[in-house]
């Protein structure tokens, strides 16, 4: 990609894997692409469960709805929202860790965890820690092409911007 906006263009959710897990390199290039997001006041109130278990994967999976992509992954990551951390930061860190694995020839998939206090066991979180989001992570599968937008898949500007207030 030749600059960030043309990243964030392509940048597609992918739900199909190979099996073979991520080298240790590759995986180390998305977390610390997490590590680096900003926060709030710098806070960084995050942490990341690193899950490569089948079993454990369906522990998690069971947690949300949609989430066949942490199942069928070779690895997933949980995005934990510190005591006083914000919902908007676990989204900015996961935004940045899957650009930064789709620069690297990696594919990700985002999942919401439904119910965060089912994963809290499954875990092995505090009652005040959350997991919302995971990533579901690893090499595309062969002869996977990205999926498309077709017609671009966004709608046009003008009908998502308003000035000064909203239909403004």
């Amino acid at each position: 990609m030749s600059n960030v906006a043309d990243a964030v263009k392509a940048l597609r959710a992918v739900r199909s894997f190979r099996e073979d897990p991520l080298s240790d390199a590759d995986l180390t290039a998305v977390l610390e692409a997490g590590r680096w997001t900003g926060s709030a006041k710098n806070l960084q109130d995050w942490a990341f469960i690193v899950i490569t278990s089948p079993d454990q994967k369906d522990r998690l999976a069971a947690c949300g709805s949609f989430m066949d992509p942490v199942r069928n992954a070779p690895a997933a990551i949980a995005i934990v929202e510190e005591p006083g951390g914000y919902e908007f930061d676990s989204g900015r860190v996961a935004q940045n860790m899957m650009l930064a694995a789709a620069a690297i020839g990696v594919a990700t998939c985002p999942v919401t965890v439904h119910d965060d206090a089912a994963a809290r066991p499954v875990l092995g979180l505090s009652d005040d820690q959350r997991c919302r989001y995971a990533i579901a992570i690893g090499y595309p599968a062969e002869g996977l092409r990205p999926p498309s937008r077709k017609g671009g898949g966004r709608k046009p500007l003008d009908e998502l911007v308003h000035h000064d207030r909203y239909g403004g």
